[in-house]
């Protein structure tokens, strides 16, 4: 559409303090970072999608199951994400970066599309497009797409100090808010109470529940899900306690 290079980069290490190897977590018979990775590939507007995970030996396996199934990789810092995500979008010689992360199975290719065009087409020109903000969110966690410029996020990486902006990517763009141009997409309705992102054992429940009744298809979208929780109320009292994690948390 743009002739600019469109990369989703997902984050993804075994190094979870809630729910360590989460991302290699069995789905419906398939890892869980296979399902994020697939999914974020259905995306029209993406070019190329790769994995960024750390030098930790642990996270040899997540490099080997990169290896297998074809996903290009780059690995680097543990703690500061920011300059391992910079270097994997160096890598990729990115224009665009679709921020990702490997706990989100459910991710929809449709909204990171929307997300992406809203980005490609915003006039002023846009540094960052997100469907969420720290306190303002009404799609449901675990939707989460952040598109940034290159420019940007070059940006980010030589001026960020505090390890909140290294370890969570892209706060230094959007907190204190003025120093970018961010543009925030809403749904319709407020649906941000709902849980569907993976950091906990009953996380994990859930979204294998939710794939017990959708895996037979691939290609679902959130309305799927949204759905699905509404007919099945039961499905959403799985994880309802589980506190999120903010951009300020570190660790």
């Amino acid at each position: 559409m743009s002739g600019r290079r469109v990369v989703a980069i997902v984050q993804a290490r075994m190094g979870s303090t809630r729910l360590p190897g989460k991302v290699l977590a069995d789905i419906a018979g398939v890892p869980m970072l296979v399902r994020t990775v697939e999914r974020a590939r259905l995306a029209k507007t993406v070019d190329e999608c790769m994995v960024a995970t750390t030098q930790d030996a642990a996270d040899d396996a997540v490099e080997a199951l990169c290896r297998a199934h074809g996903y290009p990789v780059y690995r680097g810092s543990a703690d500061d994400v920011l300059d391992r995500y910079y270097r994997a979008a160096a890598q990729a010689s990115a224009d665009v970066i679709v921020r990702l992360t490997a706990d989100c199975p459910l991710l929809d290719p449709a909204l990171v599309d929307l997300t992406v065009r809203a980005f490609l087409e915003a006039s002023p020109p846009a540094d960052l497009v997100v469907n969420r903000l720290p306190g303002a969110r009404t799609y449901p966690i675990g939707l989460d797409v952040e598109v940034v410029s290159f420019g940007a996020l070059q940006r980010a990486w030589r001026e960020a100090v505090e390890p909140n902006q290294r370890e969570h990517v892209l706060p230094f763009l959007y907190d204190p808010p003025g120093r970018f141009r961010v543009v925030r997409l809403d749904a319709e309705r407020d649906y941000g109470s709902l849980r569907w992102t993976v950091d906990t054992p009953e996380d994990l429940e859930f979204v294998r529940q939710v794939f017990a009744r959708l895996g037979a298809r691939s290609d679902f979208g959130w309305r799927d899900v949204l759905a699905l929780v509404q007919a099945e109320p039961a499905l959403a009292q799985i994880n309802p306690q589980v506190q999120h994690k903010t951009h300020r948390d570190v660790g």
